[in-house]
């Protein structure tokens, strides 16, 4: 960079004296700049801009501040974020039953508006700028969908928005279940997403988000539940889809032992494995993304390679829920491209990317013997670059460069986290915990300004939580209730699933 450069023409805000994590930087040692923003964008970089002419910009002097691309969820649910805390030592498949939509009433708008902003305030005050919500409404109902795209609008997050759907019912896809449960509780057993009746949800998504005029950080995603709960014919609908709209599909794979006991069971022709399967329908591509990827086999992760498809990992989650770790070097020795995030707040719990990065430098060292890179640096760029990248959105997002959106995070480094500076990225990554997120900015608009929420009243998005919660909380008693009842049949299948034979190994065991 030049020393000092004239200020650009149309600069709007001038950000001067923080130190900056720039693309080709040095991480551990982020040079001092300042960053000229023009509208929504970010216009140029330089180590000091020369004094305008005229009248001067907005200036916001950043000296003590470190400013970060802002932070990608890049897989996520509003649908659960009541439900934060209320779970623990239950495996996936039981889970499901108590965290998701089909086994719940229909929710009413207001708990459906308060659940979505409260998911996205904590996701704001982690620092995440953008987050892909894959989002089950069921049963649909288009006033849902219009209240949740009508919150992340008002809070001015960026949202790459995709419903999850499938059409074949849970029952069918877990192992053991149907032998094992008595046909009478047969219908009270559910997925992440249980097919529609009598409507068509793929086609009315393309009907009012994919053709509908767009819409400032508002992106359109495609979320095919899994692979095992979506026939062929509903994979290459979706895959037409987002060639033909130039959009990321989102799915679940391979999160369980279970998820990969189906596959070896339901697909003898392919090996029993689905990523060949997917390869085979023509399903693989730089559009598809793969959330938790547990247990890949290596040809596995060979073919995610050679095709572009990327990973989501979501470490808390498949911590919690027994799931096993990723073969997280392996996939990077591959070049697999890898993005984070935070998942369900009923079983990641926390909404924040300095917990999810922290997962991936800690199981990246543990997931191969063999002494590999420093997975400090790798973990910040799969929280920005890896997921803008995953969303279709690797030339818009996730880096500090002329072009790009103004979308940025700004941490104290006068916080206890950072002094002394040995090492911004070793320390952002390994200490860090979101206490020293002081400003996020989003479009070139603040949105969290000194700690503060600048776009709504996080008092009153309380209250509208408090308001609901009775209602939830009857019904998640409910619902805990009818699992208690359930118990004894589900233990029985969770057992055959932990003791069934299978080529590879995700859980950490003692010898």
């Amino acid at each position: 960079m030049e020393p000092t450069l004239p200020l650009p023409a149309g600069t709007t805000l001038l950000i001067t004296g923080a130190r900056i994590l720039l693309p080709d930087a040095d991480w551990h040692d982020p040079p001092v700049a300042d960053i000229a923003i023009g509208g929504d964008s970010i216009l140029a970089v330089a180590p000091r801009f020369a004094p305008a002419e005229g009248p001067p910009p907005e200036t916001l002097d950043a000296r003590g501040l470190l400013v970060l691309p802002g932070f990608v969820n890049a897989h996520y649910h509003s649908h659960d974020v009541l439900a934060k805390g209320t779970l623990e030592e239950v495996p996936l498949e039981q889970w499901r039953l108590y965290a998701l939509p089909a086994q719940y009433p229909p929710r009413s708008r207001e708990e459906v508006r308060a659940r979505t902003l409260l998911g996205a305030l904590e996701c704001l005050r982690s620092g995440m700028t953008t987050v892909q919500d894959m989002l089950t409404l069921y049963p649909f109902d288009p006033a849902h969908l219009d209240t949740v795209i009508e919150a992340y609008e008002s809070l001015g997050i960026r949202v790459v928005f995709a419903l999850q759907y499938g059409d074949r019912k849970g029952l069918d896809t877990v192992p053991f279940w149907k032998e094992v449960f008595p046909p009478e509780f047969h219908g009270q057993l559910s997925s992440a997403a249980e097919p529609e009746r009598n409507f068509d949800l793929l086609g009315h998504f393309e009907t009012t988000c994919l053709k509908a005029p767009p819409r400032p950080r508002l992106h359109w995603a495609l979320g095919p539940s899994a692979p095992e709960r979506c026939t062929p014919p509903l994979m290459a609908r979706t895959m037409d889809l987002a060639r033909r709209y130039g959009i990321p599909v989102f799915s679940h794979l391979y999160e369980s032992k279970g998820m990969a006991l189906q596959a070896r069971h339901e697909l003898a022709q392919y090996g029993g494995s689905i990523i060949r399967r997917l390869h085979a329908e023509g399903a693989l591509g730089p559009e598809m993304n793969f959330a938790h990827s547990v247990w890949l086999a290596p040809d596995e992760v060979a073919l995610l390679a050679e095709t572009g498809a990327g990973v989501v990992l979501n470490l808390q989650g498949n911590l919690k829920m027994k799931c096993g770790i990723p073969p997280i070097r392996e996939m990077m020795r591959a070049g697999v491209r890898i993005a984070l995030g935070c998942d369900n707040c009923s079983c990641s719990d926390a909404q924040n990317m300095f917990v999810a990065m922290k997962l991936f430098s800690l199981l990246a060292t543990v997931s191969d013997v063999m002494k590999g890179p420093p997975p400090a640096i790798p973990a910040l760029k799969a929280a920005t670059e890896g997921g803008a990248a995953a969303m279709g959105l690797g030339q818009l997002v996730g880096r500090i460069a002329p072009g790009f959106k103004a979308d940025l995070t700004f941490v104290d480094l006068a916080d206890p986290s950072f002094v002394p500076l040995n090492s911004a990225a070793r320390q952002l990554v390994n200490i860090e915990a979101g206490r020293a997120v002081r400003h996020v900015m989003v479009d070139g608009r603040f949105v969290l300004r000194d700690r503060r929420v600048t776009t709504v009243d996080e008092a009153a998005v309380f209250a509208e939580v408090a308001e609901v919660m009775p209602g939830f909380r009857q019904d998640f008693a409910a619902i805990t209730a009818r699992i208690a009842r359930l118990q004894p049949w589900l233990d029985k299948a969770q057992h055959m699933m932990d003791t069934a034979e299978i080529d590879i190994d995700r859980l950490p065991r003692l010898r």
